[in-house]
């Protein structure tokens, strides 16, 4: 690989293609501007690699150890799934990550991929957040509007992982219509952060949160997710995970509940680097079924790019930008993050700088322009809006308030978008090729790809991270960036400890009461 994509993109036509997807919002879908690039053609399928399992405990594989143990036929499908299944049967009352687990269809497809080879994602146990359609099986967005939907076919995303090789165990818990934190629709607390079990206070990340707690929980090898402000990289944050959110059309969004047409990125959450460019290689590509994903560059070898040259080394000179108060303050947080720049500007290849935001950058991000995301959720539920107000649940007030923002507000703000998008690309990316960021906004906003990175814990055992924002369809630099640091750390190795079985039974939602998010809270909380 001799340039990352990001190198290779046009920027002014990413640009044209983002205005034109904004204007997008007012008819449906339309054919979008092609993105001009130089990158060469790929095939969009992973690399095979070798990794050793660094553990004999199966449920402790990575994709990558796992997928290498069975090609070479020291582990059997069946044993992986296996090893999963009896883990959410111990410890899933704790945790609650899933709302719905196929033990049943995942063990008879084990048996079945047993039988033959496959490449990267050959018998990897997956969870899917339950907003991903899934053909014959309920797909319910946690919520009481699709409590009864059974879809026909599966999810783009869905269909590309199971034909790569993945199984399915189960549908994860979600914020209702992928809103809060998980929560019954009513709002009753439900997955808890699988790194403090015992405390239902600590926020597990919303609102992929039951597939985040899956992962690090050791219930499935993997998952994906969906960000529309912060889902993907909110939970990996929280629960030491590596959460990649590819840029906008880099993943289709068929088949998947929507909840904003110019902001919803579906995106893997990985144990680590190479785990989350195996994952998105499987899920990413044109699909003729969404126009977002076509006229783009084609997905480049995301897992080449995952792969260190060497320990301590990157594999592209990468200037990592510093925003302004990043490393700010005393709190554990700020200490981990001056340690982590710290590691970053030892690793060759790798400089540290520091960058001053675009002019009006607080303006352009502040709440009431980024407020203009609530139409596009509200628009295609207006029916529902109108005759079924108690089908959303706790999650109503921000159904409401997209219903009843004006339409001269969110033109305002599709074009202060626009104009945020312009300065981002032409003055910040100037000075850098990756930023850190404090939070996923405005990237969620603009399309541009975000990788979430642990970075340590608090004293008390609760997970650091810090977010990798990049250019467009820069996924191959941030995943570069990512594994030189996995490299010469090892947090993300890090495993939380299993709840014991007696806390574990008695912690269902039916026998304790986990607290609960009213109406009013939902609106500051919402992606």
């Amino acid at each position: 690989m001799s340039a990352p994509q990001d190198s290779q993109v046009d920027r002014r036509s990413f640009l044209h293609r983002a205005s034109a997807l904004a204007a997008a919002t007012a008819v449906g879908s339309v054919a979008l501007p092609a993105v001009a690039h130089a990158a060469p053609e790929s095939s969009g399928t992973a690399s095979l690699v070798d990794v050793p399992a660094r553990s004999v405990d199966v449920s402790e594989l990575t994709i990558a150890e796992a997928a290498t143990l069975i090609r070479k036929g020291k582990l059997k499908p069946e044993q992986l799934v296996e090893a999963h299944l009896d883990r959410i049967k111990a410890f899933d009352s704790a945790y609650q990550a899933f709302n719905l687990v196929l033990a049943d269809e995942a063990l008879a497809r084990a048996r079945a991929l047993g039988r033959t080879r496959g490449g990267a994602l050959h018998g990897i146990p997956l969870a899917i957040k339950d907003n991903y359609y899934t053909r014959g099986v309920t797909t319910t967005a946690n919520s009481y509007l699709f409590a009864d939907f059974v879809p026909p076919f599966d999810a783009t995303a869905v269909r590309r992982l199971t034909a790569a090789g993945g199984i399915v165990v189960g549908k994860t818990q979600m914020g209702p219509l992928a809103t809060t934190r998980a929560t019954t629709p009513d709002g009753r607390i439900t997955t808890v952060n699988a790194w403090t079990p015992n405390d239902p206070t600590t926020d597990p990340g919303g609102s992929s949160s039951g597939s985040a707690t899956a992962v690090a929980a050791r219930l499935a090898t993997s998952a994906v997710g969906t960000q529309t402000g912060g889902s993907i990289t909110a939970p990996s944050n929280a629960q030491n995970l590596t959460g990649l959110k590819p840029t906008m059309g880099r993943v289709s969004l068929h088949g998947i509940v929507p909840l904003s047409y110019t902001r919803d990125h579906p995106g893997p959450l990985a144990r680590d680097a190479m785990d989350a460019a195996i994952m998105l290689t499987a899920m990413a590509g044109e699909d003729p079924e969404d126009p977002r994903t076509q006229g783009l560059p084609p997905v480049p070898d995301l897992v080449t790019a995952a792969t260190p040259v060497r320990p301590g080394r990157a594999r592209w000179r990468t200037r990592i930008g510093v925003i302004p108060g990043f490393t700010s303050g005393t709190s554990e947080t700020a200490a981990a993050r001056t340690t982590a720049l710290d590691v970053l500007a030892g690793i060759e290849g790798l400089s540290v700088v520091d960058v001053t935001m675009p002019d009006e950058w607080d303006l352009l991000t502040n709440a009431a322009f980024n407020n203009v995301r609530l139409p596009e959720r509200s628009e295609p539920f207006l029916p529902m809006l109108q005759s079924n107000l108690r089908g959303f649940g706790v999650s109503v007030t921000g159904w409401l308030q997209g219903a009843l923002l004006g339409a001269n507000e969110f033109l305002i703000g599709q074009r202060a978008k626009v104009v945020l998008l312009e300065r981002v690309l032409e003055d910040l990316f100037e000075q850098c090729d990756v930023v850190v960021q404090t939070s996923p906004t405005p990237f969620d906003a603009l399309g541009l790809p975000e990788l979430a990175l642990p970075l340590g814990f608090s004293a008390n055992g609760v997970p650091i991270g810090t977010i990798l924002g990049g250019k467009p369809f820069g996924e191959d630099r941030l995943l570069s960036v990512a594994a030189a640091y996995q490299s010469v750390t090892d947090w993300h190795h890090r495993r939380p400890a299993d709840p014991t079985a007696a806390r574990a039974a008695l912690r269902s939602a039916e026998k304790q009461d986990r607290g609960r998010i009213h109406a009013e809270e939902v609106p500051d909380l919402m992606q």
